[in-house]
């Protein structure tokens, strides 16, 4: 348990949000099965960011799928990373690949998707999607087929 409190700092201590996209708050910590298999899901329903040619609001339920490796994301982490994003200014489509990079980059996963499912605004919905497999193996060819099948 010491060593699980050594790569966490947020877990236990009064919460900072930030002003603005930050996703030094992210923090991982290791997977105890790395020789299994198995999904992680967040639902984050409510997401919101800026729309970065009007600084109107943008809200939207994010669905994170991932097929972790050696390390996994802490959840106070990634909803203080997502929360970052309320006075961010990006298109919904660069918001869901900008989470992805950044969470394959701290967790280094074997798969991972992200989805951004946009409230309406002018009468039309936005749901972007991404993946990532990790190239030259299995989960390569299920993020191909994924999105491919969408």
């Amino acid at each position: 348990m010491t060593e699980l409190k050594e790569q966490l700092s947020l877990l236990g201590r009064k919460t900072e949000y930030k002003n603005d996209y930050a996703p030094e708050v992210l923090e991982a910590f290791d997977n105890k099965h790395p020789e299994n298999d198995y999904w992680v899901r967040f639902n984050c329903p409510e997401f919101t960011s800026l729309c970065p040619i009007t600084g109107q609001p943008d809200f939207a339920e994010i669905r994170i799928s991932y097929i972790p490796n050696i390390k996994m994301v802490e959840s106070k982490s990634l909803k203080l990373y997502l929360f970052s994003f309320r006075n961010h200014g990006a298109f919904h489509e660069d918001c869901v690949n900008i989470i992805m990079k950044d969470l394959i980059r701290l967790m280094d996963p074997k798969f991972i998707e992200v989805t951004g499912i946009f409230t309406p605004r002018g009468g039309i919905s936005i749901y972007p999607y991404c993946n990532y497999g990790r190239p030259d193996t299995k989960y390569k060819e299920i993020a191909d087929y994924r999105l491919m099948n969408r």
